[in-house]
């Protein structure tokens, strides 16, 4: 009875009142707020996670597709390098082929026929199959260590120390035609002997087949002293195309004719000229850069060549302590060059440093007799020292050239600069000792000095020009006394 007096006093609507009071106050609504907080701040963080992880997963995976990417190129350029040594090493047995065929080519071997890779030591596999010899004992300089052998005993053989200049242009002359064929004008040949008083690097231009390289090899041939020919390569860069390089893996230095001859040279008083044939179908001043700088040493013993980074106990006697080579002062460098698509120009500061010379045609056949001579380069540089005394370019030309420098810097902002003044006083005595006349030789080197110049100038400017130029050459050196220096503002006033 007392139960359901108790459900009768119980009220429905006043308990529901009360629970909604409960779950509307203020209490309650900020359990909610903490609630909603703590659901937004726990999916806020799950959110951030998931982003990290997702950023993590996508640089990782960028670093392996860049790892992969790099071993590709790595494998790439490992199979690139491979093939160019293949086909590096392929193009020099055809050099080597080829120098070894040629009549004007002296082989990269020894006196005695040994091949450069006749050391002792033992082989390691190539690529091919070939054994390649490692060398274990005995100097890295295999080629140059077998001329100190065969100059141990040297006896200084008998030279003509009696001919003089005229002499030896009308001999050399007379031998090319006698006994070579090869026919040249006695002024190319004066022209010639006097640029190898002026400088170490010559030349020689003109269309093919006047004589470019002939005249190089003809001149060995009549001193008893083969010339060296060497073939420039497209792909040259530095100065190890010339003068080789150490090899890691033979332990050995891989040796050219021009190393050989350069040592060779350096052990006598011959007379070498090494052709540097299609000297700019490569960029000279890129393999030859180092020959350009030390040639301007004055003093020769000045002029040393890196080989190897130091001396070994078993080096060659006459490489120094540094590794380096003197350049022979009894060695001249004379470079072919041909103006078409397939070469490089040739810049000013190769044609500043050398002499050139244009062959533009072929001289007359004629019959003469001539022998070989044996002349000393001690003797060659008296001779040139001895013209040099007794032909100096005489005062009245020298104020000439004075006020041709002065109208030149006036017209054209050229001027002959010290260089080109000193070679003008070298190169005019030995012409004239050589049989020309004093205005030949100015005209000459006039021509290709400093009116060459005019071929960088402003082309209408120097057409505009050209008529007093010539007019002012006849009235400062006489009427038709500087034709090549006339020519040559003719030709560049043509091409505009």
């Amino acid at each position: 009875m007392a139960f359901i007096n108790l459900i009768s006093a119980f009220s429905f609507t006043e308990f529901m009142g009360d629970v909604w009071n409960a779950l509307t106050s203020k209490i309650a609504l900020i359990v909610y707020s903490a609630v909603i907080l703590l659901l937004v701040l726990i999916l806020v963080i799950r959110v951030v996670v998931g982003e990290q992880k997702r950023v993590a997963e996508i640089k990782h995976n960028k670093e392996l597709k860049r790892d992969a990417e790099e071993e590709e190129k790595i494998k790439t350029v490992t199979d690139a390098v491979d093939k160019k040594m293949s086909n590096l090493s392929k193009e020099i047995a055809s050099v080597r082929s080829t120098l070894a065929s040629s009549p004007f080519i002296i082989p990269a071997t020894p006196y005695n026929g040994a091949p450069a890779h006749a050391v002792s030591g033992v082989t390691g596999e190539k690529e091919d199959g070939e054994k390649e010899e490692i060398n274990e004992g005995g100097s890295r300089f295999y080629m140059l260590t077998e001329i100190d052998k065969e100059y141990e005993n040297y006896v200084r053989p008998d030279y003509d120390d009696e001919i003089d200049l005229k002499e030896l242009c009308e001999q050399f002359r007379n031998f090319s035609a006698g006994k070579l064929k090869l026919y040249y004008d006695i002024e190319d040949i004066r022209r010639f002997i006097g640029a190898l008083a002026v400088t170490k690097l010559i030349i020689l231009q003109g269309m093919s087949g006047t004589g470019k390289t002939s005249l190089a090899y003809a001149f060995g041939e009549f001193l008893q002293n083969k010339t060296v020919v060497v073939p420039i390569q497209p792909m040259w860069k530095e100065r190890t195309d010339l003068v080789g390089y150490y090899n890691e893996f033979t332990r050995r230095f891989n040796e050219t004719t021009l190393l050989y001859k350069m040592y060779e040279a350096n052990n006598n008083e011959e007379i070498y000229v090494t052709v540097l044939d299609e000297m700019n179908i490569a960029r000279v001043e890129y393999y030859f850069a180092e020959f350009l700088s030390l040639l301007e040493i004055p003093n020769p013993d000045g002029r040393n060549l890196d080989v190897v980074a130091d001396r070994w106990d078993d080096d060659p006697k006459l490489l120094q302590h540094n590794g380096k080579l003197r350049l022979p002062t009894n060695m001249w460098f004379v470079g072919t060059a041909n103006n078409d698509d397939s070469t490089f120009s040739i810049s000013d500061k190769v044609y500043d440093r050398a002499m050139v010379l244009n062959l533009d045609k072929k001289a007359t056949p004629f019959e003469a007799v001539g022998e070989c001579k044996k002349i000393s380069s001690t003797h060659l540089e008296e001779l040139m020292a001895k013209a040099q005394r007794e032909y100096d370019i005489s005062d009245r030309n020298l104020r000439r050239i004075k006020k041709l420098d002065e109208y030149m810097i006036k017209t054209f902002h050229i001027t002959f600069g010290n260089r080109i003044m000193k070679q003008i006083r070298c190169y005019v005595p030995v012409l004239v000792a050589c049989g020309g006349t004093e205005l030949e030789a100015l005209d000459d080197i006039l021509a290709r000095k400093v009116f060459r110049k005019l071929e960088s100038k402003n082309p209408v400017h120097v057409k505009q020009m050209a008529d007093g130029v010539c007019a002012y050459l006849d009235e400062l050196f006489g009427e038709d006394k500087l034709p090549l220096c006339k020519e040559t503002i003719r030709l560049i006033e043509q091409n505009v």
